[in-house]
């Protein structure tokens, strides 16, 4: 079975998620892209990821909806990869997994990256799945059913 039709036949929404963005190198680019890297030669030196997977990862990306390819800002030849609205809207999905890393994958005094909100210098609050109520939900508060859009 291709890929499209593999994710076209999964009713589940994180399923399809991971076919389109999953993988390690698909969420370290968009992790880029955050930090404002937009061009391909800038992915491959602060990723050191072959030229190859980039190129496909990149690719998709486009390809998703996640990546515009647009002109270079500085006027030159160079193509630059933009995060769409679609791209952007991931950001949260990148900050729960950074907070979840920061929180279990590291020791004590060891060195590590700290995302700092850009007004006040400091860290961000843990994200927080919320009612439509406000009310502060763990995975035994919810469940899932199936619909149809539009139904």
């Amino acid at each position: 079975m291709d890929e499209d039709t593999s994710q076209q036949s999964n009713e589940c929404p994180v399923a399809r998620t991971l076919e389109a963005i999953g993988d390690r190198w698909s969420l370290m680019i968009i992790r880029d892209a955050f930090d404002d890297i937009r061009r391909f030669s800038e992915f491959q030196k602060s990723l050191g990821v072959a030229k190859n997977i980039l190129a496909s990862r990149l690719k998709t990306l486009v390809e998703v909806g996640v990546f515009d390819i647009q002109p270079a800002s500085d006027g030159s030849a160079y193509k630059e990869y933009v995060l769409t609205d679609k791209g952007r809207e991931i950001f949260p999905v990148v900050v729960s997994m950074r907070q979840w890393g920061e929180r279990f994958l590291f020791k004590p005094h060891e060195t590590r990256s700290v995302l700092l909100d850009n007004q006040t210098g400091q860290p961000l609050m843990p994200i927080e799945v919320r009612s439509s109520k406000g009310r502060k939900l763990q995975a035994t508060d919810c469940h899932r059913v199936r619909v149809v859009e539009g139904e």
